[in-house]
């Protein structure tokens, strides 16, 4: 760790510089990217929600009436930039064995995007925190997923291949969707102007994995048994990213106005403080479901379909963390439980045989179609 910490914004990115070498993806069109931070509108320029509802949104910190309220937004940017590089980190590897060139430049893309996502969390530490902010700004670039160190146990997880890659952008980004959505309502106002640029920006990736996925089944060459293991993998830890069951930070962010519902400008009833994780879940959980539903298509009608895993299955936190639920909701014994998870998850044997056929299988993925 440096002996010293940052004093401005352009020691952090000489620090932005060096992690980026340092994880080995300073490869020519990342490095010629221009790094900015980018602002787009708001829906409203009044806060839409909670207790502050109806005032003007703040633009300063200090316009922040409370304390704990300043506190709980610079943790909900801390973890937002955390997870952006963090995703890079677990894809530094991907670029040593990409299908077709086009794969390695939507990886490229990726990437590069992920890094801008968690430059302008760090700018907004920088511009308006003070000195707590470049702390955690540094700190940002200090952590490492593959060393176990980032803030969420989703983010530590290896992905050892384009299978991993594409699922892992298919949902674990669409987490990252939800979120910036909802952080997309924030009454602090260069929060929301932040995520509007963001959102689009994430929308490629998005669509890089579901596409990736649809390619991967049509070409029929890695087994929907394995495919199945890889979405088992990334989809309830996913469920997690939303949060605790019962959550009161999420009730807090709600009621001072840091943090909407998924849904926010839609939602007709009022806020259920108790379940505004739980409320968010459910959404995506339903959206996964209509996605694998997409894929669907391109299975065989003679084959068995993919599917999402149940909600309670495999979960870490909440309500069903550590608990013996199968992929289809049934209460398992810890036994039972135990071999589930050998038959439900990728093991070493999977993972080999994808690597095996992305290695020796030219065909093993559909080539990608012109836009028409």
């Amino acid at each position: 760790m440096p002996a010293s910490r940052i004093s401005t914004f352009d020691d952090w990115v000489d620090l932005f510089g060096s992690w980026r070498k340092d994880i080995g993806v300073d490869y020519p069109e990342i490095a010629n990217y221009h790094f900015e931070a980018k602002f787009g509108p708001t829906r409203s320029n009044e806060i839409e929600f909670g207790a502050y509802k109806g005032r003007p949104k703040w633009q300063r910190v200090l316009q922040i009436p409370d304390q704990r309220m300043r506190d709980a937004l610079m943790n909900l940017i801390v973890f937002q930039g955390d997870t952006e590089f963090a995703s890079v980190e677990q894809q530094r590897q991907l670029f040593l064995n990409s299908p077709s060139e086009h794969d390695r430049q939507s990886l490229c893309r990726v990437v590069t995007e992920e890094m801008r996502h968690g430059w302008q969390m760090c700018h907004l530490l920088i511009s308006h925190f003070g000195y707590s902010g470049r702390v955690e700004a540094q700190k940002m670039l200090e952590r490492r997923a593959f060393e176990s160190k980032r803030l969420l146990g989703a983010f530590n997880q290896d992905v050892n291949n384009w299978l991993d890659f594409f699922t892992y952008t298919d949902f674990v980004d669409r987490d990252g969707k939800f979120q910036l959505t909802m952080l997309s309502y924030s009454g602090f106002e260069p929060l929301a102007q932040s995520m509007i640029p963001m959102l689009k920006e994430e929308s490629f990736h998005l669509g890089t994995g579901q596409d990736g996925l649809k390619r991967i089944v049509k070409a029929g060459v890695v087994p929907l048994s394995v495919i199945q293991k890889f979405i088992n993998k990334w989809i309830p830890v996913s469920y997690d990213l939303f949060g605790v069951d019962n959550s009161s930070s999420a009730h807090w962010f709600y009621v001072w106005g840091l943090k909407g519902r998924f849904d926010e400008p839609l939602a007709k009833a009022e806020a259920d403080l108790g379940k505004m994780n739980e409320h968010n879940r459910y959404l995506y959980h339903l959206e996964c479901k209509q996605l694998i539903e997409l894929v669907n298509k391109s299975v065989p009608a003679d084959k068995p379909k993919l599917y999402v895993p149940d909600l309670k299955f495999n979960r870490h936190i909440g309500e069903f963390a550590n608990q013996p639920y199968s992929v289809h909701g049934e209460l398992l014994s810890p036994r039972e439980f135990e071999e589930h998870l050998k038959e439900m998850l990728p093991q070493r044997e999977d993972i080999k045989l994808v690597e095996d056929i992305q290695a020796n299988e030219p065909k093993w993925i559909a080539p990608k179609l012109p836009v028409q």
